[in-house]
């Protein structure tokens, strides 16, 4: 089962999102989330997720990552998101041919890029330093 999430907002696009482990602040208030936001972000930590389960599987070493992710959404409505750029950027790896294959494991078997991906193309691109 996945964890429960709970909501509230006032009268205004101005609410809260928690779980168990914390909150997120959301909307038209200092810190707020917008919807797109959150998605791109699930998108992330979803694949970063199911990344680190390929490398450590793969006994793979590196120093971290970082992700950036961008969208554009499709004029007509609904405007879904036409197309996603994700962007990761991984530190001293230890075999790139293994975290390339990783990588394109990683959008293989993370289900919110599997969704995604059935209302947008996605891009990925990986770099190392």
């Amino acid at each position: 089962m996945v964890e429960p999430v709970k909501m509230s907002f006032t009268n205004e696009f101005v609410g809260e999102m928690s779980v168990e482990s914390g909150v997120v602040r959301i909307g038209d208030q200092e810190n707020g989330m917008r919807p797109y936001n959150l998605l791109l972000g699930a998108l992330g930590s979803c694949f970063y997720s199911t990344f680190l389960d390929i490398v450590k599987k793969k006994r793979l070493t590196f120093d971290g990552a970082t992700l950036e992710i961008s969208g554009t959404k499709r004029q007509e409505v609904p405007t879904t998101l036409d197309s996603v750029q994700m962007k990761m950027v991984i530190k001293n790896p230890s075999n790139k041919a293994q975290f390339d294959r990783s990588v394109e494991l990683g959008t293989r078997y993370c289900s919110i890029h599997e969704t995604i991906s059935k209302v947008a193309t996605i891009v990925t691109t990986v770099e190392y330093i």
